[in-house]
C-alpha cells in the first residue's frame, strides 16, 4: 500500500512539475538527494563500525559479561520466571547497554538472540524441562512481550544516531538534544516498566 501511495505523490509531483515548467528543479532535487544520501550513509557507517567494534571489544574483554552480573537484580525485576543463568539474560543485558548508548544497531543483532533464546526456554517449558508459565504455542511469553516494550522504550544516555545526524546536517550544537533525549526516554522507560509489571499481575 505505502508503494502505491510513494508512487502516486512522485507521479503527481513530477506531473505538476512538467506543468508549472520545474522540471529541471525536480531533477537538480533528485541528484542532490541522491548525492546527499550516499554522504550520510558513508558517515552513519563509519559511525556504526566505530560504535559496534567498541561493543565487540567489550564483549571479549568481558565487560559485558561483568555487567550483566551488575544488571542482575535489575534483570530479575524485570523478568522474575526467567532462569538467573539462562542465555537470554545475557543478550538482554547487551541489548539495554547498547541501547543506553544509543546503539541501535549494535542493540538490535542482540535483541534478535535474546528473543531466540527466549522462544527456545518457552520449548523447554512447553516440554516439561524447565519449569515456570506456559502459553499457547504461537503465543509470546511474559519474558518476550517485557523484552520488547522494555528495548522500545529504551533509556539511552547518549543518542548517537541522533548526534551524528545533527552534526552531518550542520547543526551548531549537535550535543544539545542529549539533555532532553535523557529526559523523555527516562520517562518512557519508567512507564513502560510500570505498565509490563502491572499486565503481568505483579502490582
Amino acid at each position: 500500500m505505502l508503494n502505491y501511495l510513494w508512487g502516486f505523490m512522485l507521479l503527481i509531483g513530477v506531473v505538476y512539475a512538467a506543468i508549472t515548467g520545474n522540471l529541471p528543479a525536480i531533477t537538480d532535487a533528485a541528484l542532490d538527494s541522491a548525492k546527499e544520501a550516499v554522504t550520510l550513509c558513508i558517515t552513519m557507517t563509519g559511525v556504526m563500525a566505530f560504535w559496534v567494534g567498541l561493543m565487540r571489544i567489550a564483549e571479549n574483554a568481558g565487560l559485558i559479561s561483568a555487567a550483566t552480573r551488575k544488571l542482575k537484580p535489575f534483570l530479575r525485576f524485570l523478568f522474575p520466571n526467567l532462569p538467573p543463568e539462562h542465555a537470554a539474560n545475557e543478550y538482554i543485558a547487551t541489548n539495554m547497554i547498547a541501547n543506553v548508548f544509543g546503539l541501535g544497531w549494535a542493540a538490535t543483532p542482540a535483541g534478535l538472540k535474546a528473543m531466540e533464546e527466549l522462544s527456545k526456554l518457552e520449548e523447554d517449558r512447553r516440554e516439561g524441562r524447565i519449569s515456570g508459565p506456559v502459553r499457547r504455542r504461537g503465543i509470546a511469553s511474559n519474558e518476550m512481550c517485557t523484552f520488547l516494550i522494555i528495548n522500545i522504550s529504551s533509556l539511552q544516555l547518549i543518542p548517537v544516531n541522533i548526534i551524528a545526524y545533527r552534526a552531518q546536517y550542520g547543526s551548531v550544537n549537535p550535543t544539545a538534544i542529549v539533555g532532553p533525549g535523557i529526559a523523555a526516554t527516562a520517562v518512557s522507560t519508567i512507564a513502560a516498566v510500570i505498565y509490563c509489571k502491572i499486565m503481568d499481575g505483579k502490582l
